[in-house]
Parts: structure tokens; sequence; C-alpha cells
């Protein structure tokens, strides 16, 4: 039996090609990312230090993009010209690469075209508010089933490189097969992306300049809570970052630990994602948010404490759970923030991204002072809940003021 929030995906034609875009965004980024560093410093003979502003280009980029397409596409409510940009950028990053490898084009496909084109998940999900103009009291579990897709995109996307590479591919051929993806998905867009004002919901332009959209975001109301909400991200961050170190440190740990368990953490999130539509019918959105946090928080907690016992396999289950949450619900929670602005909204996740990344560069930082991992683990932990629990604080307020 099809859960029914994806029951509703499947049955909405928009929904569909918003189901099929997050697929193809994700296998384009799962074929990519995790490989950059290794192409970069090993295939085209970049530094770790020119990697590195690399990576800062990119973030830059990302956000600059994300936030661009957002106001512009409100201002006028002409979506489907930013969505082919998009594409059209996660198109033509690979391809240079793949008919010209080198240090100008990694730069150029890495550092611009491809964080570019990320503006297109946000993009992806304000058209998805759009078509849940009717559906409000289940936006928030279509939401986190269209945001499992990306999960699920991802695993089997890793699961296949991985059996790819074990058979000889070379890395380089992740170049060929992101080109032809992004080619379907642009192809996808073309042909089904809806023509600007002929949906079947109302897409009233906002008029705003970008200094005026801009001003709109600066309100302390909404950069308090996208900062909050950026604590929270700081999690998955970090873990992350730890993960490798912390297995690489265990005694009788490699590798292949680290794979398998960032792919189950990645495999539980999928099912607790699809089945957060039923948990929304007895807590808020807001308490499933803490919830997931502090439950996220108690396995980057348990990570280094574990590492050496068999407990640590069932500590994925644990970011599954917590994951399903914080990874979801904050999209919806920043659209309803600026719900006459949808695009503008769903780019705001590129600066709750940054939020998360920087701080959980810090809590790293901090936390490596003193040997061993546990400190950095806990500090990030701390930050999650006090994220979360200030959000909870401020948004109390709110509804007692009203």
């Amino acid at each position: 039996m099809i859960p029914g929030t994806l029951s509703i995906v499947l049955r909405n034609p928009t929904l569909r090609l918003v189901a099929l875009t997050v697929l193809g965004v994700g296998a384009v980024n799962a074929s990519l990312y995790p490989y950059q560093s290794l192409v970069a410093v090993q295939r085209v003979g970049l530094s770790e230090a020119a990697f590195s502003l690399v990576l800062v280009v990119a973030a830059v980029t990302g956000v600059a993009a994300a936030l661009t397409a957002g106001i512009v596409t409100d201002r006028k409510a002409r979506r489907r010209p930013a969505a082919l940009l998009a594409s059209g950028a996660a198109l033509a990053g690979p391809l240079a690469m793949w008919l010209h490898p080198s240090p100008v084009t990694l730069i150029l496909c890495h550092g611009l075209l491809i964080p570019a084109s990320a503006s297109l998940y946000g993009q992806a999900f304000a058209l998805a508010r759009l078509a849940c103009a009717d559906l409000a009291d289940q936006r928030d579990g279509i939401i986190a089933t269209l945001r499992a897709l990306l999960s699920l995109a991802f695993v089997a996307t890793m699961l296949l490189w991985s059996a790819a590479f074990s058979a000889g591919a070379d890395v380089m051929a992740v170049y060929p097969v992101a080109t032809v993806t992004a080619l379907c998905l642009f192809a996808l867009l073309w042909a089904f992306w809806p023509r600007d004002g002929r949906g079947t919901w109302q897409d009233q332009p906002s008029g705003l300049s970008v200094m005026q959209a801009l001003g709109e975001l600066a309100q302390p109301s909404v950069l308090i809570r996208v900062a909050l909400l950026g604590a929270i991200a700081a999690g998955p961050v970090l873990y992350l970052a730890l993960a490798p170190l912390v297995f690489d440190a265990a005694a009788g740990r490699d590798a292949a630990d680290v794979a398998l368990y960032v792919g189950m953490v990645a495999g539980w999130e999928v099912p607790f994602m699809l089945l957060l539509a039923l948990a929304l019918r007895h807590l808020s959105r807001g308490t499933l948010i803490a919830l997931g946090a502090a439950v996220y928080a108690a396995h980057v907690v348990l990570m280094p404490l574990l590492v050496g016992s068999p407990l640590i396999w069932a500590v994925p289950v644990l970011a599954g759970i917590g994951g399903a949450a914080i990874l979801t619900l904050p999209l919806s929670y920043l659209q309803d923030l600026l719900s006459a602005r949808p695009g503008t909204a769903s780019a705001l996740l590129a600066v709750q991204k940054v939020v998360g990344d920087t701080l959980a560069a810090a809590a790293f930082a901090i936390g490596t002072l003193v040997p061993g991992y546990m400190l950095a683990a806990v500090i990030g932990g701390g930050v999650m809940v006090g994220g979360a629990v200030a959000l909870m604080v401020l948004d109390r307020r709110r509804l007692s003021a009203s």
C-alpha cells in the first residue's frame, strides 16, 4: 500500500515533476560532490589550499545564486526560465569536465556552475509549495516525502558508483554519467515545467526590487529563525566531518566501516521521512523539529562514544529518526515564514546551510583543541539542542502575542 502523501505526489502532475526533479538533482550531486576533492587534487593537479578556495567560491556562489533566483522569480512570478537556467548550469559543468578536464575547468564546474545549479533545489520546492495551495493540512508531509526522494537518490547513486569502482571504473567516469543525467533533467524540465501563469494555483508577483526583498529578509524575526535553524543544521555537517576521523582513530575500524555507517544513516532517513506525515498528525512541526534535533544530537555524541562497540551499528537509527525531522521540516517552516514569497523562502535554505557550516566548523575547531573527538561532538550536540529550544521559545512567544 502506498503511503498517503506519496500517493498524492504520484497523482499530482506538478508534484510528480518535482519528485523527478529532486531525484535528478540527487543523482547528479551524488555523482559529483563525493569525488570532487579527489579529482581536484589527484587528477587535475590543484593543491589542497587551492581546492579550499574553490570550496569558498562555491559556497558564495551557491548562496548568491539561490537568493537571486528566489527574489527574481518571486518578483515577476516567472519561474520556468530560472529553472531551465539552473538545470542548464548542472549540464554545462560536468560536460566541460568531461570534454576538457583541467584546473580552470574544475574551478568553473565545481566553483561556479554546479553551485549555481543548486538553486534548482529551492525552486523545485517553491513549485511544490504552490502546487500544495489546496493541500495545506498535508503540505508538511508532502514536503517530507519529496525530501526523502533526495536521500533515496543519493543512496542509490552511491551504491551504483561503489559497484562501478569495485569493477574497475575510473573516477573521471562520474562526469559523463552526470552529464547524461543532467541532460535528462534539462529535457524533463523543458517539456513539463509549467508555463508561467498557466498553473492551477495563484502565483502573485511580489513586485519587490532586489534591495526591497533583501530588506524583507533582513528583518530580525526572519534572520534569527534562519540562524537558529542553521544551528540545528550544524549537526549533520559536523557528523560528516567527524565520522571518518572517529572511525579511523578506533582500533579495528577502517574506511569500509565509514562507508557502511554513512550509508546506513542515509538509508534510515528515507523510511522515517516517509513516515513523518503520520507523526505530524499528533505533534506540531515545531515540536518535531525540537525532538528531531535532540535525537540527532544524541547520535552525534554517541558516535565517538560507541565507535569501538558493536552498538555503534544501532546509532544510525537515531540519525534516521532525527534527520527525518531536521532535514525536511525546516523547508516548510521557512516557506511559512515568508508565505507570500515561495521562491525567496526556499532560497533561505542556502543561508541556513552557510550558518550550519560555520557553526559546525567552529564546533570542530574548538572541540579538537583537546585530544579525541568527544568534545567536538558534545559541543555540536549542544549547539543543535540550544538552537531547537530557542526556536521553540520564540515561536511560543509569537503565538502568545497573537
